[in-house]
C-alpha cells in the first residue's frame, strides 16, 4: 500500500502525460417503475428513490486525481435502454469496451445482460440485492457492490443476537418480495440461534372477515416475543407497526431499525465528508444506492492503480485479486468474494435518523474475514462460478 501511494505522489510531480481513457458505463431502464413515485390510495408517495447516477459522477469525480497521477481519464458513459431495444443498446455499449458496465436494472433485464455479455465483460450489479444473484444465477463476469438480502439480514441477527432478543415474531407481507425475505429472515434466524416463535402475514384489507390480518393488535397478539422483525416492501402497511404492536416491543427491519448499505446520518470514518461531497453534487442525501453507485467506480480505480494500467484484462484480474482493498468509508477496506462476486463490506443499522449500530457486530468472529459472518460463507454459498 505504501509503495502504491508512493508511486502515485512520484506520478503527480512528473510533467503531464498523454492520458488513457478508462471508460466506465451506467445501464438502466428508461422509464422504469422503480425510479416512479408510486402513491398509495391516499395519494402519499411513501417510497420515491432517485436514479444511483449522482453517486456514479461523483465516484468518477473523486477518481479525478488519483487518473492525473496515472496517466488516465475516468469517464462515465450513461445509457438509458427500453425493453425493446435493450440488446441493441446493450450490444453497442459492449463494443465501446468499457471497464465496467453498473446495471440499474429489474430483474428480468438483468439476467439478459448477464447473457448477453460474457468473459470479456464486466457488469457489476448496483442495485438488485436478491440472493439468486449469489447463488443459482451467478456469473463469473457478474459483481456486486450492492449488499445481498442475505447479508442485511444476517446483520439483523446478529444485533438481536447480541442484545439478547432471541425470541423474535415475524410480520411480512403478500408479495414476491416479501415472501423471499421472509424466508431469507428465516435462514438468518437459524444462523444466529434465534427463534421464530411465529410468523403472521398482513393484508390490506377492509373485509372484516380477515381482520386479524390487517389489524395490528390482533396480528401481533397471542405470542411472546421480544421483537417484532417486518417485511414489507410496498411500505403501506408496516409504517403503522411501531408504537401499535400488542406487546411493547421494538420493530426491526422495514421500519424501526433497518439495515442500510449506507445511511446520511454516519458520523464515523470520513462518512461526513463523502455525505458533503455527495449533497454538493447531488443537492440531497446519499442513499444506499447510491453508496453502491460510488464504491463500484472507486473500487474499479483502486483496480486500475493495482493493475499499473488501464487495460481491460488486466483491470478485470486487479478486481478479483485478493490483494484487491478499497477504502469503504465505513471502518475497513473491502473487495470482492471469489465465491460469489460479492463485495465484502460492513451493513449499518440505523433508525430515521441515527445509525446505532455496525454489522459485523462484535462477538461475531470468523476464521478468515469478520465481514464473511454477513451473508452466505464459501461453503454454504449455492454459487458455482
Amino acid at each position: 500500500m505504501i509503495a502504491r501511494v508512493f508511486a502515485c505522489l512520484m506520478l503527480l510531480t512528473c510533467p503531464a502525460v498523454a492520458q488513457d481513457v478508462a471508460a466506465i458505463a451506467y445501464l438502466g431502464l428508461e422509464d422504469d417503475p422503480y425510479y416512479e413515485p408510486q402513491p398509495v390510495y391516499t395519494g402519499l408517495s411513501l417510497r420515491d428513490r432517485e436514479r444511483p447516477l449522482d453517486g456514479a459522477r461523483l465516484g468518477v469525480r473523486d477518481s479525478r486525481v488519483l487518473g492525473r497521477a496515472l496517466g488516465v481519464k475516468f469517464e462515465l458513459i450513461e445509457v438509458l435502454a427500453t425493453p425493446e431495444g435493450f440488446t441493441d443498446v446493450l450490444s453497442d455499449l459492449k463494443a465501446t469496451q468499457p471497464l465496467a458496465i453498473l446495471i440499474d436494472l429489474p430483474a428480468k433485464l438483468m439476467a439478459q445482460a448477464v447473457a448477453e455479455t460474457g468473459s470479456d465483460d464486466l457488469l457489476i450489479n448496483i442495485r438488485d440485492g436478491s440472493d439468486r444473484w449469489r447463488g443459482p444465477d451467478c456469473a463469473p463476469h457478474l459483481l456486486h457492490t450492492a449488499p445481498s438480502d442475505a447479508m442485511r439480514s444476517d446483520a439483523l441477527a446478529q444485533y438481536l443476537r447480541s442484545r439478547g432478543w432471541d425470541d423474535v415474531l415475524l410480520v411480512h407481507g403478500p408479495t414476491e418480495a416479501d415472501i423471499a425475505q421472509a424466508a431469507t429472515a428465516r435462514t438468518s434466524a437459524a444462523k444466529f440461534g434465534l427463534k421464530i416463535v411465529d410468523q403472521r402475514a398482513f393484508e390490506l384489507t377492509n373485509d372484516p372477515r380477515r381482520r386479524n390480518k390487517s389489524n395490528i393488535a390482533l396480528l401481533t397478539g397471542g405470542a411472546r416475543y421480544d421483537t417484532v422483525w417486518l417485511i414489507d416492501d410496498q411500505g403501506d402497511f408496516g409504517r403503522y407497526l411501531p408504537y401499535a404492536t400488542y406487546a411493547p416491543r421494538p420493530v426491526i427491519g422495514s421500519e424501526g431499525l433497518g439495515p442500510h448499505a449506507w445511511h446520511w446520518t454516519f458520523e464515523r470514518y470520513g462518512a461526513p465528508q463523502l455525505n458533503q461531497r455527495f449533497r454538493r453534487v447531488a443537492d440531497r442525501d446519499m442513499s444506499s444506492d447510491d453508496w453502491a453507485a460510488w464504491v463500484a467506480t472507486k473500487v474499479i480505480a483502486e483496480a486500475v492503480v493495482g493493475a499499473g494500467t488501464a487495460d481491460r484484462g488486466a483491470v478485470h484480474r486487479a478486481l478479483r485479486a485478493p490483494e484487491l482493498s478499497v477504502d469503504l468509508y465505513k471502518g475497513v477496506r473491502g473487495n470482492f468474494r471469489d465465491w460469489d462476486g460479492q463485495l465484502r463490506q460492513p451493513i449499518l443499522l440505523a433508525t430515521q435518523n441515527a445509525v446505532i449500530a455496525v454489522a459485523p457486530i462484535d462477538g461475531f468472529e470468523h476464521q478468515f474475514d469478520t465481514l464473511d459472518t454477513l451473508g452466505p460463507d464459501r461453503d454454504d454459498s449455492t454459487c458455482k462460478r
